[in-house]
């Protein structure tokens, strides 16, 4: 391990220690093993954050007024920053549609759970020669050997195959063990410092980082930088903890990005290395913002924008075009082939993906852009339950009729009338219309 993490904030030398210990004996995790590294011209790294719980109105960049959030804002205006990415309006069905690249319809199972079957983006890196790491928040079931079936080299993560604390003193699984800590340790700390020294000892080959990150989700409680964080503590005593504390642990996580970026740049390799930061869904409740001045209600596990819309941020330093600002429409499901591309790999093509890559977009060209996006919700997994649109930058169709202008609503209080639309309205209502007509029969007869 390197000698660099002696020297990170927040460290201690017993989380040191067990940290090498981990390192040392991950490569055993891994099922199958990786592919032997080559002499070819070296790929690109890829560090891939997503943070939990987070919004659009959250970051600086975007316009946001109530939180604090540097890193970011500097990685936005030396990057790409998108206006219109939307996920999943809960956790688990992002994260599955990420890794996946397909849309829920096709294969959500239920809460908690990514079905051992499916093709993920890691385990796409991982035949390619890439070495794959993810750690954070995992919450997709498969045991303490999930990650290594899904692609990952190493682990180091909350919720994988129980649920204890997550913030002071935490509970982890890392690589293949159980570990729980009662020094005063900070879960984002000790998952951020295991990436760290992933880093390190891969700096000399490519890599693929995903850190779903365990911020900024409830328990709303101090963080190790706030003057009434308590070291002894073993967390919120409430699922929800105080919201006071959710501009803070905003905060915390734009530190921690700000931090992996450094690590990147005192290696050498930030010129190699693509970062691309989003949301997995809207801002908790009761948390509320002000994005241009204006409150936003966070709105998670609902489908309205304050629900879905999240911030996406990439940067990678004389490749993608720096500075700008993308109108362009994405989706959880355009994340795997993005990646793939941004690496030059081919994606095998029985995986027939919902994803198509923006590449050329962050790259400052024209592209290939969505017309729309379409979203099947359903927490259960149940298709009875399911909430099902699409929609583009301004306008949604719900397969239940409503249809909503988000921009003059966005709060869908009122659909508009069918028989009273604008011609461009009705136009564009045919074309969503249609766009839910193509998934009308997607869903497969095995899931519920």
């Amino acid at each position: 391990m390197d000698e660099r993490l002696d020297n990170l904030p927040g460290g201690n030398p017993d989380r040191r220690d067990f940290l090498r210990r981990s390192a040392l004996a991950a490569g055993a995790l891994a099922l199958g093993g990786c592919t032997k590294r080559n002499n070819r011209p070296k790929k690109p790294n890829i560090v891939f954050i997503m943070a939990d719980d987070l919004g659009y109105e959250c970051i600086g960049a975007n316009g946001g007024n109530s939180y604090s959030t540097p890193a970011l804002d500097r990685l936005a205006g030396e990057g790409v920053r998108f206006e219109h990415c939307y996920a999943q309006p809960l956790c688990t069905p992002t994260r599955v549609k990420l890794m996946t690249g397909l849309s829920n319809v096709r294969n959500y199972v239920e809460f908690g759970v990514l079905g051992g079957n499916e093709t993920t983006f890691a385990q796409l890196f991982r035949q390619r020669g890439y070495a794959t790491c993810v750690v954070g928040k995992w919450q997709l079931g498969g045991d303490l050997d999930g990650p290594g079936h899904f692609g990952f080299d190493e682990y180091c993560l909350w919720q994988l195959n129980r649920r204890p604390g997550r913030y002071p003193n935490p509970g982890l699984e890392i690589n293949g063990r159980q570990v729980d800590f009662s020094n005063g340790e900070y879960g984002p700390d000790v998952v951020s410092d295991y990436a760290l020294d992933f880093i390190s000892r891969n700096r000399d080959q490519p890599f693929l980082l995903y850190y779903p990150m365990i911020l900024t989700h409830c328990p709303f409680e101090p963080t190790p930088a706030s003057a009434e964080w308590d070291p002894s503590s073993p967390g919120s005593p409430t699922y929800k903890g105080d919201p006071k504390y959710f501009g803070e642990m905003v905060s915390y996580m734009d530190g921690i990005v700000g931090k992996l970026d450094s690590h990147l740049e005192q290696l050498g390799i930030r010129e190699n290395t693509v970062l691309i930061f989003v949301g997995d869904n809207g801002t908790d409740r009761p948390v509320v913002s002000l994005l241009d001045g204006r409150e936003i209600a966070g709105a998670k596990r609902e489908t309205t924008d304050a629900g879905t819309r999240v911030p996406l941020i990439a940067n990678w330093p004389g490749v993608f075009s720096g500075g700008s600002v993308c109108s362009d429409i994405v989706d959880m499901s355009d994340f795997l082939p993005t990646l793939c591309e941004c690496a030059n790999l081919e994606i095998p093509s029985q995986l027939a993906l919902d994803g198509r890559s923006f590449l050329p977009q962050l790259k400052g060209r024209p592209g290939n852009p969505r017309d729309w996006i379409y979203v099947w919700y359903s927490r259960s997994g149940r298709r009875n339950e399911a909430r099902e649109f699409t929609r583009n930058q301004r306008y949604k169709l719900y397969r239940t009729g409503e249809f909503y202008d988000v921009q003059a609503d966005p709060l869908e209080s009122e659909p508009l009338n069918s028989t009273g639309l604008r011609k461009q309205q009705a136009k564009t209502r045919k074309k969503l219309q249609d766009a839910l007509d193509s998934f009308a029969n997607a869903r497969p007869d095995y899931l519920k």
